[in-house]
């Protein structure tokens, strides 16, 4: 094989990586990650169980997350200033257009612990 040709096969080596790094997208994903579909965020002893959840929509797309929690509490969405009451077999159940962009806390209003992060897309 002469030099040209390895070139070429070095060459064509390195675009199938590429294209199988594009197509592939390397990474895992967990708990806390961000999701564009309904979120469910459970809540134990006033703390997120797997920490803060992201739910990222679209503006002018519909916000839909639901929590529940085994303690009685008031679950705020700032900036859209929405509220809802939570507790044990009575969860909170958010479905809104969501027309502001930016980044959202949705926290226990009582106890003031972010327990989800909106986050709305122009």
């Amino acid at each position: 094989m002469n030099r040209t040709t390895r070139l070429l096969w070095i060459g064509a080596a390195v675009v199938v990586l590429v294209i199988a790094v594009i197509v592939v997208k390397p990474g895992g994903s967990s708990d806390n990650a961000a999701s564009t579909g309904p979120v469910t965020v459970d809540v134990k002893d006033f703390k997120p169980v797997g920490g803060i959840k992201t739910l990222t929509v679209k503006k002018g797309q519909h916000a839909r997350y639901t929590i529940n929690s085994d303690e009685a509490e008031e679950i705020h969405t700032h900036g859209y200033n929405i509220a809802k009451d939570v507790g044990p077999g009575a969860p909170a159940k958010f479905d809104f257009v969501a027309n502001i962009d930016g980044v959202f806390v949705v926290e226990l209003e009582h106890h003031g612990t972010q327990i989800m992060s909106l986050k709305v897309e122009p």
